[in-house]
């Protein structure tokens, strides 16, 4: 009878596909669940920090074209109403109306002359010819614009690789509920098995009082689990940019030891060769360098002196507007500001700085990537060498586990020893799921490291549905009840 209650204890204790549906109440079982692929293109779209930094991309884009006003020419058109007394500006009216008669001329109406109305219109046309400062501020702000479209790249990077991570998190947590689930149900039932046991004399009290403790510790690890589960869930979703977690249909168990094996080979292999060139953020930093060194020489060129060219047309009429024979006026203006109170020179010296410290950045963020580089190459190989451990830790615990429960069939074990059994065999089980968490994660940040896209762990979605699944974990058995 008691070979009968652990054994069928060890054999569902590992059944996860079912489980995992369990895990997730009120799924239907027909939806299909959310593959890496799809999160990422919806981050892609929706992450709330993704549409931030594109937001401000095209801010920066458009305040880029401002300087513009100083190099492009530019036409406008003028009118206006004017009623005037003034001697002077009543004899240029009529003169501008080309409305002048020898009567205009009396001094008794040049002195005191009547109201005069004239509706203005104009055409004006204006030429930039020489305006440094407009064209190396047009210069530094585009170089700004584009320092900010690369850290929006960097951004959606990041995010790229914070979507793994909770991603397959939330799927290691539902994974963890559904062998919880399965220890729970296999524990209770242990428990009720070793009342019966105790009632007839078979096991002490005291085996009864641990069996109630393994199923208490059990539940207590379950509701914690079916908490962290739901909460990274609700992450997940709302990194994808869901205002409302909603339902988020996961797979039932990571991706098998061996796949992940196979996708880390080649970031094992010279791992570090990736030049840190290629991350955005070393991108940005120097494209902000480059953009602080063309504004100290937008600082310096407003020193110099400034050329503008302009045309326009002119009409003037004492009832409408754009009327009457029109003049016009063309002509070059140079001005040359030589003294503004030092207020240019702070400016040069402000902008000396800032280009020295754009270009520290600069080299701190290329100093920073080969390091971060470094750093996720060796938590490669940390979590590859771990996982090895796990699993074989999953494996040896299994196999203690057959061991204990053949020497309880023949009375040479306790209870205790049994439920200490169980336990290791449990925890080593979600051990190995971690430890496979573990270096999906390293990939990813590996990738974001040299500067590549950690959304091509999107990979694993393309295994065999049985892969898909995941594998068994370590200790997973099916053989059927012994009696």
């Amino acid at each position: 009878m008691r070979i009968y209650v652990y054994m069928h204890m060890r054999t569902t204790h590992y059944s996860l596909v079912a489980a995992a549906a369990l895990a997730l109440p009120g799924i239907a079982v027909a939806q299909s669940p959310l593959r890496l692929a799809d999160a990422l293109a919806e981050a892609d779209r929706r992450a709330f920090g993704n549409r931030q930094a594109a937001a401000n991309v095209a801010s920066d884009r458009a305040r880029a074209a401002l300087p513009l006003k100083g190099i492009l020419p530019s036409a406008r058109v003028e009118g206006g109403f004017v009623r005037t007394t003034d001697p002077i500006g009543a004899f240029g009216t009529t003169l501008r109306q080309r409305a002048v008669t020898p009567a205009a001329f009396d001094p008794a109406r040049l002195n005191d002359p009547a109201p005069v109305n004239n509706m203005t219109g104009g055409l004006v046309l204006e030429v930039p010819v020489f305006n440094a400062d407009a064209l190396t501020g047009w210069r530094a702000a585009r170089s700004a614009a584009n320092a900010s479209a690369a850290m929006a790249d960097w951004t959606t990077v990041t995010t790229r690789a914070m979507v793994v991570k909770a991603y397959y998190g939330a799927v290691l947590a539902q994974e963890k509920v559904a062998m919880l689930i399965q220890a729970q149900r296999a524990a209770t039932a242990a428990v009720k098995q070793v009342e019966s046991m105790v009632r007839q004399g078979l096991v002490t009290k005291a085996d009864q009082l641990q069996a109630n403790v393994r199923a208490g510790d059990v539940s207590a690890q379950l509701l914690s689990a079916s908490n962290d589960a739901v909460t990274a869930r609700a992450q997940l979703a709302l990194l994808l940019g869901r205002t409302e977690p909603g339902t988020l249909l996961l797979p039932a168990q990571l991706p098998t030891d061996s796949a992940v094996r196979e996708f880390a080979a080649p970031d094992t292999a010279g791992a570090s060769a990736i030049a840190a060139g290629q991350r955005d953020d070393v991108r940005a930093a120097q494209l902000g360098a480059s953009a602080a060194l063309a504004d100290r020489q937008r600082a310096a060129a407003t020193m110099l002196p400034r050329v503008n060219g302009f045309a326009r047309y002119d009409y003037n009429s004492p009832t409408t507007l754009y009327a009457g024979k029109p003049n016009w006026t063309v002509g070059v203006m140079g001005s040359w500001s030589l003294f503004g109170g030092g207020s240019e020179l702070a400016d040069v010296a402000g902008a000396d700085a800032r280009a020295r410290g754009a270009r520290a950045g600069e080299e701190a963020a290329r100093a920073n990537a080969r390091v971060e580089a470094d750093a996720a190459t060796r938590l490669v190989t940390l979590t590859l060498q771990r996982l090895t451990l796990a699993a074989q830790a999953a494996a040896q615990s299994t196999e203690a586990h057959r061991l204990v429960e053949k020497r309880y069939a023949g009375g040479l074990a306790t209870v205790a020893e049994l439920l200490g059994a169980e336990t290791a065999a449990t925890g080593a089980a979600l051990a190995h799921a971690a430890a496979r968490f573990e270096v999906i994660d390293a990939l990813a940040q590996y990738r974001k490291a040299v500067g590549a896209d950690p959304g091509a762990l999107a990979r694993f979605d393309t295994l065999s549905p049985a892969a898909s699944t995941g594998a068994a974990p370590a200790g997973a058995t099916h053989e059927e009840p012994t009696r």
